[in-house]
């Protein structure tokens, strides 16, 4: 990068006129050493002491800033410790799955939208059309009503994006995103609310209690098939 003479803050502007004074080829080590020395030194010669140390904002403004990676400058982020311990014991797990009408209609990108924006994390997921005795397993606790045989028929009748989510209180607030059983008793702003008319096709299935959540988990889905990760956006939505 050919450097030029630049106007410059006057608490800084001596040492930078030491290094912009003619035009140079300025190297990634050269911009090393001037932010070193201009962060390590409280007073430049002819220059009153500086009040803070030179920051990247500063040799943005001076033309240097694209030579310095961010990586490298930037501060580690500080976390309160409720924050850095929110993906521990306050974590639930849920069995979310977009049924063969929801797929066939295209609604998986604005199902997974939603739960994205909520603030979850997808922790597994698979597309897959599930067997007949597959969704007997899954219903098990249905067996005794008369719609059973066919619920089940029905659902692996087509491919089903199965997947499991992960959150604070997902159990009860995924319930809540979803709406009632029958769309038609569903609040506007739910997904059954906003997506779909009948009772037959509400597109979508969430575990109702922490209990089935975890068999219905571990019915779909191996431990090796899980992701383990961070999402950058941790800190802002957990205190």
């Amino acid at each position: 990068m050919v450097m030029e003479k630049t106007q410059v803050p006057t608490k800084i502007g001596k040492q930078i006129h030491m290094h912009t004074h003619t035009s140079l080829s300025t190297t990634d080590t050269d911009l090393d050493q001037l932010y070193t020395h201009t962060n390590t030194h409280t007073h430049i010669s002819g220059a009153p002491p500086a009040e803070k140390p030179l920051n990247r904002a500063t040799l943005w403004r001076c033309g240097l800033g694209d030579r310095i990676p961010a990586a490298s400058r930037s501060s580690p982020q500080v976390l309160l410790p409720s924050q850095n311990q929110a993906s521990s014991a306050d974590m639930e797990r849920t069995f979310i799955a977009v049924k063969p009408d929801g797929v066939q209609r295209g609604l998986c990108g604005e199902i997974i939208k939603r739960f994205e924006h909520r603030g979850f994390r997808l922790v597994a997921a698979k597309f897959v059309q599930a067997s007949e005795d597959h969704m007997k397993k899954h219903y098990l606790d249905l067996k005794d009503m008369p719609f059973y045989a066919g619920l089940c028929k029905y659902m692996s009748s087509g491919p089903i994006l199965a997947m499991v989510w992960e959150g604070q209180n997902i159990v009860k607030l995924a319930r809540m995103m979803l709406g009632e059983t029958n769309p038609a008793d569903s609040k506007p702003g739910s997904i059954r609310g906003d997506l779909c008319i009948n009772i037959g096709r509400n597109i979508i299935h969430g575990s109702d209690t922490l209990e089935n959540a975890k068999m219905e988990v571990d019915l779909w889905f191996k431990p090796e098939e899980f992701v383990t990760y961070t999402p950058c956006a941790q800190s802002w939505l957990y205190e």
